[in-house]
């Protein structure tokens, strides 16, 4: 039996972009993607028990995300970056540049998967705590996929955003409030 390095489902795919409200309107034309719930300068807002840190240091670059679902079975995020601080999106993307970015993937345990990949040459280069406990880890997969993964703790809090969006995905008419505010 064959046992893949990538040992579960992705959840996710993400997508650096340069203007994310022309790209949440192009996915909805092109894929039916959406609603889009975004989160618009996602640091500047206070978020107590919430650690970003990259290669090490904390960090805070000018984010914009947005979230939505295509179809019965891909949850998409657009991430748009405001500023040129050092961030795992400008690792792999300059001004102006647009692509794949990551795959998601929620697991029970976020630190055991990551020292996982680590020992097989693919290093955690974000990485968000939140009361203290490693929530997510961002490991450097491109040599083996062309993108990072996102290793996300599976919670409920998560799993309830997910089906949340899944449910307006269904419920949309397809043109109606394409943009929305996150719920938190």
């Amino acid at each position: 039996m064959n046992h893949p390095f990538l040992r579960y489902p992705i959840e996710q795919y993400a997508y650096y972009v340069t203007d994310i409200d022309a790209a949440c309107a192009k996915w909805a034309e092109m894929f039916g993607a959406g609603p889009f719930f975004m989160d618009r300068h996602f640091f500047e807002k206070e978020r107590p028990g919430f650690v970003e840190t990259y290669r090490g240091k904390a960090s805070h670059p000018d984010l914009t995300y947005a979230w939505g679902q295509c179809g019965p079975d891909h949850h998409i995020q657009l991430i748009e970056q405001h500023d040129n601080t050092p961030s795992i999106y400008r690792d792999m993307f300059k001004t102006g540049e647009t692509g794949l970015h990551h795959i998601a993937i929620c697991l029970p345990d976020v630190s055991k998967e990551k020292a996982r990949f680590e020992a097989a040459g693919y290093p955690s280069v974000t990485e968000i705590s939140v009361g203290g406990r490693l929530a997510v880890s961002y490991v450097d997969a491109r040599p083996l996929l062309g993108c990072f993964v996102e290793l996300y703790t599976e919670n409920p809090n998560s799993r309830r955003n997910f089906n949340e969006w899944k449910s307006a995905h269904y419920a949309w008419d397809g043109k109606t409030d394409l943009i929305r505010k996150t719920n938190w």
